[in-house]
């Protein structure tokens, strides 16, 4: 998987716009965050949540996060400005299920124009009482390349059998059916479809 070149100043939007993207959140089990990659990844050093102090590993080595920024569905409604950017911090068993999503998807590394899906899967073994149990997560990743082979005529979608759900490209919906976390969701929208109702896209 591609490393992206560290970055420790913030891209000229956020400079220019006086803000930072909205960091994305998985506040409870199942929760998705799913959307096109609109910056380039970049490397950057963990700060510690509380303190907002740099973080380093025992030996001294700084401990280092992957960030992406993704355009998503997903609104605040108490912010009319929110445009669905979400930042995506990168690291721990999250990096291991994106690198092996990037990997069976037969890209050398997260792309602009590419589409990432992370999922809050599953809890972790607690190895702290003092702490909650750490969040597992699976990935799924469309190369920039396939997405835009593979997208959709709108008309025809609206017009055929079985189109494409909630905008997904073909790819998109086997990889979702493949998640556990997804799978049941998805396959709740294709038999509303099926029934002739108005399906609501999925939340990935």
């Amino acid at each position: 998987m591609t490393v992206p070149t560290q970055q420790t100043t913030p891209s000229a939007d956020d400079f220019l716009m006086g803000g930072g993207v909205t960091s994305a959140k998985f506040p409870a089990l199942g929760t998705t965050v799913s959307g096109r990659i609109t910056e380039r990844p970049t490397v950057e050093q963990q700060r510690d949540f509380t303190t907002g102090e740099l973080k380093f590993w025992d030996d001294g080595k700084p401990q280092m996060q992957l960030v992406v920024t993704l355009a998503t569905s997903e609104r605040d409604p108490l912010n009319p400005e929110d445009d669905g950017a979400r930042r995506l911090y990168i690291k721990g068993q999250m990096k291991n299920a994106v690198a092996a999503a990037v990997r069976a998807s037969g890209a050398r590394g997260l792309e602009i124009g590419g589409t990432l899906t992370v999922t809050y899967a599953r809890d972790g073994q607690k190895t702290n009482p003092r702490f909650n149990a750490p969040k597992n997560y699976d990935a799924v990743y469309v190369p920039a390349a396939q997405n835009e082979l593979n997208t959709p005529d709108p008309g025809a979608a609206a017009q055929q059998p079985g189109g494409a759900i909630g905008g997904l490209t073909a790819e998109q919906l086997a990889a979702a059916a493949q998640n556990p976390a997804t799978a049941a969701l998805l396959a709740q929208q294709q038999a509303q479809q099926a029934a002739g109702g108005s399906a609501t896209p999925p939340p990935f």
